[in-house]
């Protein structure tokens, strides 16, 4: 398992001495350099902060520290953020989860707020806006939405990550619902995401 967690000074450290006074945060995305500055920001905010790069080794650190909150990265390499938020919230209905994502959307918005997130906010992001998110307790989504509607091929991405996530990743069975092609499908989750 991969994972960092920093100590009130904002070194890494591998002891819980002052978790005890500290309100534990974990932090879950694939991106290492966003992870190592945001973790520091907020341990001088006075966070206990553990630092996970997947949905399994996230699971296994929530399973360990119970955190009381967590910021979590939409798109996990090939993974959806929004499963680990289903797990999160299964595991501890009273943790406070901010999802992250570069692609804000209003359907990605009310799912991750669905399954339990609190807030939802578009990178970049800094420290300070998650705090604010972290205090908002009605979940309501603060997050741009553009007066553009979205082009045919993001609405078609997102529905097909939907799906996929619902299907906890399993290609042949997202395939079989969207009818089609095992193979097409994989093509088009390769694609990158349409902006617009």
């Amino acid at each position: 398992m991969t994972e960092t967690t920093f100590n009130a000074t904002g070194l890494a450290t591998d002891t819980n001495e002052d978790a005890a006074e500290q309100p534990s945060l974990l932090i879950v995305d694939d991106d290492k350099t966003f992870c190592d500055v945001l973790a520091r920001a907020m341990t001088k905010r006075g966070f206990g902060v553990q630092v996970t790069y997947n949905i399994d080794d996230a699971m296994t650190a929530a399973e360990t520290m119970a955190p009381e909150y967590a910021i979590v990265d939409l798109k996990l390499a090939n993974e959806s953020g929004l499963v680990l938020v289903e797990k999160l919230k299964a595991l501890d209905p009273g943790t406070r989860i901010v999802m992250l994502t570069g692609y804000a959307s209003i359907a990605t918005a009310v799912e991750a707020i669905k399954l339990g997130a609190t807030h939802y906010l578009a990178k970049p992001v800094d420290a300070d806006e998650i705090m604010a998110a972290f205090e908002r307790t009605n979940g309501e989504v603060d997050t741009p939405i553009s007066a553009n509607p979205l082009s045919v091929g993001r609405l078609e991405w997102e529905y097909i990550h939907r799906i996929l996530a619902e299907n906890d990743n399993n290609i042949s069975v997202t395939a079989k619902i969207l009818n089609m092609h095992r193979r097409t499908l994989q093509r088009k989750l390769a694609k990158k995401p349409h902006r617009e």
